[in-house]
């Protein structure tokens, strides 16, 4: 696929485990040249490393990952490429942050210890074999809408659930070998560095992540099952990395199936079956209002860019979506 026709922005997803000392310096510098290149998205700097999706015109954003690639500590960082027929993003932030992906234990480095990279083409056979059981490190609403077959859901709300899980189910990790699974693929290096730590001996993680399988995999090869979530407006892909066809609800960030949109708790802007029950009257208000703020600005052909997220405590790592993954 490429830029052109329905699809004009690049999506590029990002990450890389380094140590990264001087990361408060480069903050302004980065924002700098993706506003230039008016690009949009999240990066998330750290002393641990790099970590984020960006989007925007193709030149843009080549522009930002060649400028990455000239800071030495996270020069030669994994990056995977997309494309979204709509603009994915409504800024452009660079946070500075204790982690670039936040598992909350103290001392797990992914640069010293860490779990075997499996290929795409190679991951079918491990998670086929009796002898691993296979774990999908994202979050609750991410594996709800696609996993792998067979995959084992911790239902964990934020990544930062995940080691006590971890240490109240071993006997469900009770195998020779631990395969793991998420997005991009940072979250599974963390969290096989975090495994192995525990002793964990044959520790494997899918190189590339969820999406580098769906974009390299045949789609009549793959033991992926349903869509896979992504952290900006498209909300899902699916095998060669096609949007798929869920949207989000703008009341809790939780992706929604176009059959749930036919349900009467579903109502655009305000509420999902999901979330109906988890929002007060008064912020339902609000909800309406800011929704008819977003469908007068399309009206006048603008962008509503006044969308406020959801509690913290309530949505777990939405709130945070370059942090997640």
């Amino acid at each position: 696929m490429n830029g052109t026709d329905m699809s004009n922005y690049l999506v590029a997803a990002l990450y890389k485990f380094a140590a990264f000392p001087d990361f408060k310096d480069w903050q302004q510098p980065i924002t700098d040249v993706c506003l230039a290149g008016d690009v949009k998205g999240t990066l998330l700097l750290a002393n641990e490393g790099i970590n984020g999706t960006i989007a925007g015109p193709e030149a843009g954003v080549r522009k930002v990952l060649d400028f990455l690639h000239t800071i030495a500590p996270i020069s030669g960082y994994t990056h995977k490429e997309s494309w979204a027929s709509d603009e994915p993003f409504l800024r452009m932030k660079v946070r500075l942050k204790k982690e670039i992906v936040t598992l909350g234990v103290e001392g797990v480095d992914p640069n010293k210890v860490v779990g075997t990279y499996v290929k795409p083409a190679d991951w079918n056979a491990l998670i086929s074999d009796p002898d691993t059981v296979v774990v999908d490190t994202r979050n609750d609403y991410e594996v709800a809408i696609g996993t792998f077959k067979g995959a084992v859901d911790p239902k964990t709300k934020s990544f930062r659930e995940f080691p006590k899980w971890a240490e109240e189910n071993k006997s469900v990790l009770d195998k020779p070998k631990l395969a793991m699974f998420c997005t991009g693929g940072i979250r599974c290096e963390k969290s096989t560095a975090y495994m192995k730590e525990q002793g964990y001996e044959e520790v494997y993680h899918l190189e590339g992540g969820i999406l580098k399988y769906l974009e390299e995999v045949p789609e009549e090869e793959s033991l992926w099952e349903g869509d896979c979530f992504v952290f900006d407006d498209r909300v899902s892909v699916r095998h060669g990395l096609a949007e798929g066809d869920y949207t989000m609800c703008r009341a809790c960030r939780r992706p929604v199936s176009p059959d749930a949109k036919l349900l009467p708790e579903y109502e655009e802007g305000v509420s999902c079956p999901l979330c109906i029950d988890e929002t007060t009257p008064e912020q339902k208000e609000r909800f309406k209002e800011r929704q008819k703020q977003i469908e007068l600005a399309q009206k006048r052909g603008e962008r509503h860019v006044g969308i406020t997220k959801p509690p913290r405590d309530k949505m777990g790592d939405k709130a945070e979506s370059a942090e997640a993954d």
